[in-house]
């Protein structure tokens, strides 16, 4: 049994067709709101999220505005650059299937305006009509949540199959993702041959930010999992200078990305956004 103050994040494998576009499928479980004590920080990791919120809601700050995520219904979290704030709704049990798209994978499922959810929270349902409506019914009158699971994942690989890649975006992206965030729109001009503004409109139609904010969102990603994994002082450190050209430089990513300075985080208690880094 689950004490009212407690939370978990429990791993799922996803279906082998869908690996290649899911950073991460898990459930979350709290017996109610999380303690006040707990920042209920998350920090931007690049990630798309559709999440089915099956047992009672969630609610979300974004920036400067609040969402809610309400009971049995599927929602599509854009491209995040902003700290969120996440709390259970009601103070009773909660459960919630996450499915986190990686930067490949959105626009291989749904046909957006990606650009318009970005730092946004939406009802599925508004974005892509009678199916998701359909499949929300469905989910609702399902009890298990492994079945939940299996239709979550079933309407993917029939999405999935409906859709082609675009390898020029691909490419750009897994330079990204491999350099650690560390590769510049010059490089990615020199290695595809086409033009920064060519470049960045792909990444508006499928990811809703440019590749610069992208590859800021994944060199500090770098940091914050070393930090959410418990690494030593001198590692981190290591960190900042691999990534940053000072520590000004990352004073300020930091302060973007968190709200917060480093030594304030430390000093506090965010077991949410750790927890939810290393799940």
């Amino acid at each position: 049994m689950i004490k009212m103050t407690d939370f978990r994040f429990i791993p799922v494998t996803p279906h082998p067709s869908l690996g290649p576009y899911i950073a991460k499928m898990c459930i979350f479980e709290s017996g109610g709101r999380l303690p006040v004590s707990e920042r209920k920080l998350i920090v931007p990791n690049a990630n798309f999220k559709l999440t089915l919120t099956y047992r009672n809601g969630i609610e979300a700050r974004v920036g400067d505005r609040s969402f809610v995520q309400s009971e049995n219904k599927l929602s599509l979290t854009g491209l995040i650059d902003l700290p969120v704030l996440l709390d259970p709704q009601m103070d009773v049990p909660t459960g919630t299937i996450i499915i986190e798209f990686n930067p490949l994978g959105a626009y291989r499922f749904f046909r957006l305006s990606y650009d318009e959810l970005k730092n946004q929270i939406v009802d599925l349902e508004h974005l892509a009509g009678n199916c998701a409506g359909e499949l929300q019914s469905q989910l609702a009158e399902t009890t298990s949540v492994m079945e939940k699971l299996q239709l979550l994942q079933n309407f993917l690989i029939r999405l999935l199959d409906k859709t082609e890649a675009d390898p020029i975006y691909d490419y750009c992206i897994k330079r990204i993702s491999d350099s650690k965030g560390m590769v510049s729109v010059a490089q990615l001009e020199k290695e595809t041959g086409y033009s920064s503004r060519w470049i960045h409109t792909k990444f508006s139609e499928h990811l809703g930010t440019g590749p610069k904010n992208l590859a800021e969102i994944t060199r500090f990603k770098q940091f914050y999992q070393a930090f959410s994994a418990g690494a030593g002082h001198q590692a981190l450190k290591e960190q900042i200078y691999h990534h940053y050209h000072d520590q000004s430089h990352f004073i300020r990513a930091f302060r973007r990305f968190t709200g917060t300075t480093p030594t304030d985080l430390q000093n506090s208690t965010n077991e949410l956004s750790t927890r939810n880094f290393t799940a």
